[in-house]
């Protein structure tokens, strides 16, 4: 149960179907360390809901009549203090998702996925990691280019990391999670933490996703 010490996870919920957004509630409202604290039906309507209710992840359709998701977590991803945004999808790895990662999305959850993978998507974005299995990663991989002045010189980037980092680099490269690596490189999950903010960084990237694909242009994974 989230407390003064750990607050619950605010997530906002941006779909243009009403049914959608009311499932969506209803699950993660279920969930004690998150707190629902606002919805809107459009990406026009997202900067205004992010000044009232400061979410903390923010849950983002792509398709709407409006403003789509791409240019709204575009939007988001540009504001100081940004919150997460995990985009919404009915199709697994479509172009609008694709361009949404690289826009500077956490990860993406198909509309279909259970409640219980929904809740720990949203935690695991909130604390920091992308939702994002090392398959999915792989695939990604596979479809979407680096950022430019990433894809033009990912061995150069590369030199600017200590070994170590690199090493953290590589098995975020290959998918893995904070655990997971703590647990293969002998470190603690916040050291981990600690590496990847300074791998962000360093590198001039915005998540996870866009270090693994560095590290697959360099030829590591």
């Amino acid at each position: 149960m989230a407390d003064d010490l750990n607050p619950p996870v605010r997530v906002l919920i941006v779909d243009d179907d009403a049914l959608v957004r009311t499932g969506l509630s209803m699950i993660l409202g279920a969930a004690p360390e998150i707190t629902v604290v606002g919805e809107a039906a459009d990406g026009a309507e997202v900067a205004a809901a992010i000044e009232t209710h400061r979410p903390d992840v923010v849950l983002m359709d792509i398709r709407m009549p409006k403003v789509d998701g791409l240019a709204a977590t575009e939007a988001v991803r540009a504001r100081p203090d940004a919150p997460e945004v995990i985009v919404l999808t009915t199709f697994d790895l479509d172009e609008y998702v694709l361009r949404a990662l690289r826009a500077g999305a956490s990860g993406f959850l198909l509309k279909d996925t259970p409640p219980t993978e929904i809740i720990h998507a949203v935690r695991r974005v909130a604390s920091g990691e992308a939702t994002l299995s090392p398959t999915v990663t792989r695939q990604l991989i596979a479809h979407v280019a680096a950022p430019e002045p990433v894809r033009n010189r990912p061995q150069e980037l590369l030199e600017r990391l200590s070994e170590r980092e690199r090493e953290v680099a590589v098995a975020v490269g290959q998918g893995k999670s904070n655990a997971e690596i703590a647990t293969e490189l002998f470190m603690s999950v916040a050291t981990v933490k600690a590496h990847v903010s300074r791998l962000l960084t360093k590198l001039d990237l915005n998540n996870r996703v866009q270090i693994a694909i560095l590290v697959h242009d360099a030829g590591l994974v």
